[in-house]
């Protein structure tokens, strides 16, 4: 029967991202704070809709698996935004070039988050401790995230530094093009990399940096290959749309951070008492919703001054 999932996952990704990214938005345009709601809901339905068929077909305890996996990448994924909103901002991308950036930036995530999830799996497979230094690490990183985070610096970026080793960037933006041809020494025209693409690279890089933290999550919920990454995949898919719907609202969830240290935290503790405790998937399922809830409730009832945002510097 998983198989038929494993089908199904693979025909309705393939035909929304078509649809999504080189049909409805093939050009560099703005997306409206509507249109990006309406995409949002979309992605949640086409989610929720996916949740269904794998309570019909695997039962109650994965469908609780797979929503759970959802709604801890999905708030990881928010917190995520706030550093995609700075490098944008740092480098002076306009909003119409932001779409394409996070377009590529989305299929890029696909491919890695594929990468680390099957790996993370194998590790768990063959070497049943592993789980104890993924819940450690996670119990470290929601304590780390219950203190003011460090001030992002997109120029210290490590894969815009090796980058620039061997490769020429540009501090224009000459339309929505990744690259432009220069003329340098002995008049020899030459690939120089554009603003967009410095951008591409920074999110690209920081996304690796933030899949240690939401793997070893989702791990804590369930080591089913399926579940792990399709509960991934529906989360990182809807984030442009969520990206430009909450892109003036960011500053506002203030507690937001502190909401997802307490479910990393609870995760951790979940993993490592796994051979002493069992904490059943339903029981995670409402703390994990709980504490959004609550943390949406907070924010909303004692909103904060936005934050200010970096300095646009030249890349």
């Amino acid at each position: 029967m998983q198989v038929l999932l494993w089908v199904l996952f693979a025909a309705i990704v393939l035909i929304l991202v078509t649809v999504d990214l080189f049909i409805v938005n093939r050009k560099s345009r703005e997306m409206r704070r509507r249109e990006a709601l309406l995409w949002s809901g979309i992605w949640i339905l086409v989610s929720l809709i996916f949740c269904a068929g794998v309570w019909l077909a695997e039962g109650a305890d994965k469908a609780a698996m797979f929503l759970t996996g959802y709604l801890i990448e999905k708030s990881l994924s928010m917190d995520n935004l706030f550093v995609i909103l700075m490098i944008f901002t740092y480098f002076g991308i306009r909003a119409e070039h932001q779409r394409r950036i996070l377009s590529w930036g989305i299929i890029g995530a696909l491919l890695m988050r594929g990468v680390f999830i099957f790996a993370g799996l194998a590790l768990v497979h063959a070497l049943h401790w592993i789980l104890y230094v993924f819940g450690g690490f996670l119990i470290l990183t929601g304590g780390r995230m219950f203190f003011p985070a460090e001030e992002v610096h997109p120029e210290n970026n490590w894969g815009l530094r090796l980058f620039r080793r061997f490769f020429p960037t540009s501090r224009k933006v000459p339309g929505q093009s990744f690259f432009i041809r220069r003329r340098g020494l002995a008049s020899r025209r030459r690939l120089v990399a554009t603003p967009l693409f410095v951008a591409l690279l920074v999110i690209e890089t920081s996304d690796l940096m933030f899949a240690l933290d939401s793997i070893p999550a989702i791990l804590a919920v369930s080591t089913d290959s399926f579940i792990v990454y399709s509960s991934n995949i529906f989360a990182v898919l809807g984030l442009r749309a969520l990206y430009f719907f909450l892109a003036g609202w960011m500053s506002s969830l203030r507690f937001l951070k502190p909401s997802l240290a307490l479910i990393l935290t609870f995760l951790g503790l979940k993993m490592v008492l796994s051979d002493a405790v069992h904490i059943s998937v339903h029981f995670s399922l409402a703390v994990v919703f709980g504490i959004l809830v609550a943390g949406g409730l907070l924010s909303w009832a004692f909103p904060c001054p936005k934050n200010r945002r970096p300095a646009r510097k030249s890349p």
